[in-house]
């Protein structure tokens, strides 16, 4: 047996095996299950039917499409039911959804059979944009009134802990009797607070306990820049007359910016995050293949450019060898200007206001970096091609074609924010026609107007 999977093999035995106390997390056991699918699929089906419920929602969360079909095909429907059950709201909603995208109609049976109460909170988050707070929050939190007994809350945790409803807490909510949100108070104070004194008693009107909130229709951009400025664990979320719904906690901000992170990194390239996931690859091909052909035809464009000064090039060979150092330089500065642009506007940092003090640093940059390598590439080619006046001409067309660059790299996505555009979309292939067609018109155009 291949040593690969057969500790692969060994380890989830080890976890499955009730008298042993190995304990793996989820995305452990996914690699280990993707470990076995990719050397034995009947061993793998074995395995993943071996995986008790409370675990397996979790496990199959990490899973890509293509192994979580096999968990819908494979794994009895009353299993997934009762894994989606021992979800968080928030996860088993995502977990429903991924389903649907595979299977709308396992999806809806599956949806059929949970309990009223999970139904009505996966209700509840699908009817949130993908975009608002709502979408991202855990009906399950803990919370209790300002006249109870903090003895009576902290066993009334335990118990929720022990049967498993409630996990990751981290604070109290304390709510008034139509459940607005008054106030919050982290755990690790509260062990220090009098057991048999009320809650009303502990807060005696102190503005320390103060929650922090987010609206449920709120833009969950919003939510990850506050969790993230005030480093926060965890945040209510509230409707617009303070009633608390429920909580978004670290970790959900941390998956929501990884996904917007990779999002970013795809469409900077001018591909799709989903199809890039899917694994099959007419899907995958497809969504390149659009930004392909816009990069074909914006390519055309630049090779018309080269087209008018044919001539040109025939009476000096030169230029052909050099011509693509120009590009290259020009749509090397751009890429850098564009990351750093719309890396700034990710974060919040800049603005279309600041345009501006943006445009005068990156062109500020791009100007002292092309008159250097301009200087240099010029001193270059005199050497290289034995002419003084070819090194003129590349050293001037540097400098010309590396300043928009700057230019071009900074106003680009800075427009696209305007628009209310992702400023990443499309900005790539935007960028490279500019820089291209401005490298060869400068060196082509100077190299006719000095040369010849």
């Amino acid at each position: 047996m291949n040593e690969e999977l057969q500790n692969a093999q060994e380890i989830l035995d080890q976890h499955i095996d009730d008298s042993n106390e190995m304990d793996l997390s989820a995305y452990d056991i996914a690699q280990h299950l993707k470990t076995l699918k990719y050397h034995d699929e009947e061993l793998f089906t074995k395995y993943l039917n071996k995986i008790d419920p409370q675990t397996l929602g979790d496990v199959a969360i990490e899973l890509p499409e293509s192994m979580l079909k096999d968990v819908i095909e494979n794994v009895p429907s009353e299993k997934i039911v009762e894994a989606l059950e021992e979800l968080e709201s928030d996860d088993a909603t995502d977990l429903l959804q991924y389903i649907e995208e595979i299977d709308e109609d396992k999806a809806r049976e599956l949806f059929d059979e949970l309990d009223e109460e999970d139904k009505a909170d996966i209700l509840r988050l699908q009817s949130y944009n993908d975009n608002e707070a709502g979408a991202y929050m855990q009906t399950e939190l803990f919370s209790a009134f300002a006249n109870e007994k903090l003895g009576d809350a902290i066993a009334r945790l335990r118990q929720l802990k022990a049967e498993g409803e409630l996990e990751n807490i981290s604070q109290l909510f304390i709510v008034n009797q139509d459940r607005v949100l008054e106030h919050a108070i982290a755990l690790e104070e509260l062990i220090l607070f009098d057991f048999s004194k009320t809650l009303s008693e502990l807060i005696n009107g102190s503005d320390k306990y103060e929650p922090y909130t987010a609206l449920d229709s709120e833009n969950i951009t919003d939510v990850a820049d506050r969790v993230k400025d005030y480093d926060l664990n965890v945040i209510a979320v509230v409707d617009s007359k303070g009633v608390l719904l429920g909580r978004i906690t670290a970790d959900d901000i941390h998956d929501f910016i990884e996904e917007s992170a990779t999002e970013q990194i795809y469409n900077l390239a001018g591909v799709n995050d989903e199809a890039e996931e899917d694994e099959t690859l007419i899907k995958a091909g497809k969504a390149r293949a659009v930004w392909l052909f816009i990069n074909l035809f914006t390519a055309i464009i630049s090779s018309s450019i080269i087209g008018i000064f044919d001539d040109t090039i025939a009476s000096y060979v030169a230029l052909a060898v050099l011509m693509p150092i120009v590009a290259s330089m020009g749509g090397n500065t751009g890429t850098q200007a564009l990351t750093v642009t719309v890396r700034r506007l990710t974060l919040g940092e800049i603005e279309f206001k600041d345009a501006k003090h943006v445009l005068k640093r990156e062109v500020g940059i791009s100007l002292i970096n092309g008159a250097i390598f301009g200087l240099l590439m010029g001193i270059v080619a005199w050497i290289w091609f034995d002419k003084a006046l070819l090194g003129v001409v590349i050293a001037l067309s540097m400098l010309i074609n590396l300043s928009l660059a700057g230019l071009f790299g900074t106003i680009i996505p800075l427009s696209l924010k305007r628009l209310n555009i992702d400023p990443a979309v499309g900005s790539a292939v935007l960028l490279t026609t500019f820089t291209d067609c401005i490298g060869f018109f400068s060196f082509l155009g100077l190299a006719k107007w000095i040369l010849l």
